[in-house]
């Protein structure tokens, strides 16, 4: 049963071409007839027209080649047979406009049925490129998903050998289970980040809406780079461009989400600092949106390199750049886009701006009027 569906659509296929060959001689049958039965004057050639646009939409561009020929070939004819009747100049003016009006329709079949194929052959390629782009999504998409099982069983037997459920641990071994377990929670986050990539390619973002204050989760956001701004002498600042009292910053977003894009851009901002330096978190508000820049003290970004930071993967020429994977800016900007806000980086002299801006609410949250923290 299998084998009989191939043959039965080469019958089908067999069946249509000899339909089309039939229709088109039929064709040339009652034109010749109506050629040849009046005298040369008048002119039934370009009925033939009939027979090349058929050749030149269902069959080859050879077949429409000869079609043609033939209908341009008997239409000259015909001044010669049946040859009763003296051949006037304005018979051979009419049959000559004949010709060319066949010859233009036989060409321009012919260029309509190029481009046909050229667009066929454009379609099953990105057809191609769809299929395996789904196909590399979907392994990398795999890919994540079983890593992730065996890097927390890694930190669980960590947790475990650190906590001495084995037996004793040195302070040097401590040192050595200390310096896996930052590894693989690093690698841990690059492979959730990898799949939360991918889940809002395909899936798209999915938010908890709420009223929030953005300063107050820039302030949290702090206290988790904290560590690594200590190890990398690096010293951390909130503030607001223009008010030394704090004041709230009401927006309608997902907590977790915007967490994790404070945590991308300030983790970004302390991995390229200079050691010794300083991260400025500044708060502030323009046009009715409430805006969030991070100000680093590290190397600039080239002007070339600025629209593309927040591309997938993409990693520049500079150090800067080469220092990350793509997926932590990419990660951030689909989540300020899904909040409705734009996120953009600038180059300064000494250092970089990452900064990201986001609706304002309506009405704000009742916040205490009190100075401005530091952290």
């Amino acid at each position: 049963m299998p084998r009989s569906r191939p043959f039965s659509h080469f019958e089908q296929f067999i069946q249509a071409r000899h339909r089309i060959h039939w229709l088109i001689s039929i064709i040339f049958v009652l034109v010749i007839l109506l050629e040849y039965s009046t005298p040369p004057p008048y002119v039934f050639g370009y009925l033939y027209v009939g027979a090349v646009l058929i050749a030149s939409t269902r069959l080859s561009r050879r077949a429409t080649i000869w079609v043609t020929a033939i209908a341009i070939a008997l239409t000259l004819l015909n001044l010669l047979i049946p040859g009763v009747v003296i051949v006037a100049p304005d018979t051979v003016a009419n049959r000559v406009i004949t010709v060319l009006a066949l010859g233009v329709t036989g060409w321009l079949g012919d260029r309509l049925q190029a481009y046909e194929q050229a667009i066929t052959r454009q379609r099953l390629q990105l057809q191609a490129q769809e299929q395996l782009a789904q196909m590399r999504e979907d392994f990398v998409s795999t890919l994540t998903h079983d890593l992730k099982t065996p890097m927390l069983g890694a930190l669980e037997t960590l947790q475990a050998l650190r906590s001495e459920n084995f037996g004793a641990v040195s302070l040097a071994q401590r040192r050595v289970f200390d310096v896996m377990t930052r590894s693989h929670q690093k690698t841990l986050q690059l492979v959730e980040t990898l799949m939360d990539v991918y889940r809002n390619d395909s899936e798209g973002l999915k938010l908890h809406r709420q009223q929030l204050d953005l300063l107050t989760l820039a302030e949290e956001a702090v206290a988790d780079v904290v560590p690594l701004a200590t190890s990398r002498q690096i010293h951390l600042r909130v503030n607001d461009e223009s008010s030394d009292f704090r004041r709230s910053y009401c927006v309608n977003g997902d907590a977790l989400q915007l967490s994790r894009v404070l945590v991308n851009l300030l983790s970004n901002a302390v991995n390229h600092s200079r050691r010794g330096s300083s991260v400025q978190v500044v708060m502030g508000s323009k046009h009715g949106h409430y805006q969030v820049c991070i100000i680093d003290e590290g190397q600039g970004i080239p002007a070339d390199e600025l629209p593309h930071l927040f591309d997938r993967f993409y990693q520049g020429q500079s150090d800067r750049q080469a220092k990350g994977t793509g997926l932590g800016l990419y990660l951030s900007r689909q989540i300020v886009e899904a909040h409705g806000g734009k996120i953009w980086a600038e180059s300064r002299a000494n250092g970089a701006v990452f900064a990201f801006r986001l609706p304002a609410c309506i009405h704000e949250l009742p916040l205490a009027a009190t100075s401005q923290s530091t952290t």
